[in-house]
């Protein structure tokens, strides 16, 4: 079980039968506004409150990765591309929806829905 304290500390709660193990995977020092695995469950994307976008390879323990800066255009949300977990969709407050690589965080494409965008 992967959750973030208000921090910005991504935790993993390891439970088998009774017990757990309690693991700090990452400190990106933002708070976490919402996470989200790829469809293969080896990537994690971390969208802060200030609309950073980072990811985090469980399976490697490193640190969280910055791709996309949210002081030049605050990101709301962030999802994986599907089929696969090489990309990533991206939608602002300004209705733009953008297309990224998650291998490098490659800008690659954009549309304007021509309203703003909520979260709820």
């Amino acid at each position: 079980l992967y959750f973030s304290a208000q921090e910005g500390i991504l935790i993993l709660y390891h439970i088998k039968d009774l017990q757990y193990e309690i693991k700090i995977c990452a400190d990106i020092s933002e708070p976490i506004s919402s996470l989200m695995f790829s469809p293969d469950y080896t990537s994690l994307l971390l969208v802060t409150d200030q609309g950073t976008v980072y990811s985090y390879r469980p399976a490697h323990s490193g640190e969280a990765v910055k791709l996309l800066d949210g002081t030049c255009s605050c990101f709301l949300a962030a999802d994986f591309l599907t089929p696969g977990n090489n990309y990533c969709v991206s939608v602002t407050i300004s209705g733009e929806v953008q297309v990224w690589s998650l291998e490098d965080g490659t800008f690659l494409s954009k549309i304007n829905l021509g309203t703003e965008v909520q979260v709820s």
